[in-house]
């Protein structure tokens, strides 16, 4: 796209003006039109996909300025240390500026690429919630950004590595998948490195990017977390609560925007002729299926982790923040690294049984 075609104007839909985003390569401009967008949206100048309409397919990766920022593999990216060096602050917070612009990218990609898809039967609030993330990614990237030049440098000074956006291709197939993985696991994941990242500045004498990481970005990144818990946990109650369910979901509190989707969706689930399949068979989409294999959200989580992520989950966890976000310990401790050491320990281990089996058989030999 041109420049001027990629500049956000009234009457766009929010999956255009998506794309607008994932589309800039510039990172400065990325952010002001994110901005844009994020005004129109607010003010009802940007709206909602109309159902059919057609859209462009969102890119595989989003457009990058090749001459602003060098893309390295992770093992090559440089070594942050531990911040005892004016270098070693300055290449954390290289990463942490190049982290949040990728996260502009994150929460525009999940609206372009999920948000035309039917069967997710997305309610307003789902949007307004990642346009939320994108503007206080967007937000962060600037605050970063110039705490980075304040100290001497600037983005691009160094190389940077990918990771965000490979984990998003290898779940661009699957909202649910999407969520688990980049708006849970990740997220949180940042949740339990900051505590630390925070100490690093402060105790080498950079208040400045300490305060700005615990005052403005911690809690915001919180509601980031929760927000990937929020959705994924609507969709599985938007799988498994028909019929008597939904109401058992409503009285145990779901927002209404949550029953409304649930409504939609059985609506667009009502019994259909196929082929040779009997009228009055009800038609789930794939997604919503595999959703009803697991009694709970979490038990779905596990799966999608196992399926999404590579190896175990590694602690510490940050617990304060991830409750905060709606993600307790019934959601990652299982797939914590501790957790299968034991496991796998535990079965290997012989049974009491086998133990004195093996002494009996030793004593009589």
């Amino acid at each position: 796209m041109e420049s001027a075609i990629l500049e956000p104007v009234q009457g766009d839909d929010i999956v255009t003006a998506a794309l607008k985003v994932l589309c800039t390569a510039d990172p400065h401009e990325k952010a002001r039109r994110t901005n844009a967008i994020v005004d129109m949206w607010q003010a009802g100048r940007i709206g909602l996909p109309v159902a059919g309409a057609a859209h462009p397919a969102p890119p595989d990766r989003p457009a990058r300025e090749s001459t602003k920022v060098k893309l390295v593999p992770a093992d090559k990216a440089p070594k942050r240390g531990k911040g005892g060096s004016l270098a070693s602050r300055q290449a954390m917070l290289h990463a942490l500026v190049h982290i949040e612009n990728s996260a502009i990218d994150l929460a525009w990609d999940i609206i372009a690429r999920f948000g035309l898809d039917p069967s997710y039967q997305l309610p307003r609030e789902f949007y307004d919630d990642f346009v939320t993330v994108a503007a206080d990614e967007c937000r962060h990237f600037l605050l970063l950004e110039q705490r980075l030049e304040a100290v001497g440098s600037h983005y691009g000074a160094l190389t940077a590595h990918d990771g965000l956006w490979e984990s998003a291709a290898e779940t661009a197939h699957s909202l649910p998948a999407r969520l688990a993985i980049e708006h849970c696991t990740h997220e949180a994941r940042g949740l339990d490195v900051l505590p630390q990242t925070i100490h690093r500045f402060r105790s080498n004498g950079d208040g400045e990017s300490a305060d700005l990481l615990q005052d403005v970005i911690y809690k915001e990144e919180v509601s980031h977390c929760a927000a990937g818990v929020r959705w994924l946990k609507h969709l599985h109650a938007l799988a498994c609560g028909m019929g008597q369910q939904a109401g058992a979901h409503a009285a145990a509190g779901e927002a209404p925007a949550q029953r409304q989707a649930q409504q939609q969706l059985e609506a667009a689930a009502e019994p259909q002729q196929q082929g040779d399949k009997a009228a009055g068979e009800q038609q789930l989409p794939a997604w919503a299926e595999e959703a009803q294999k697991y009694p709970t959200v979490e038990e779905w989580f596990h799966s999608l982790v196992r399926a999404h992520f590579r190896g175990p989950l590694k602690p510490p966890f940050n617990g304060e923040a991830r409750a905060a976000a709606g993600f307790g310990p019934e959601w990652y401790l299982p797939l914590s690294a501790e957790v299968m050491d034991a496991a796998e320990a535990a079965a290997a281990a012989p049974t009491a049984a086998q133990a004195a089996a093996a002494a009996g058989a030793s004593g009589s030999a």
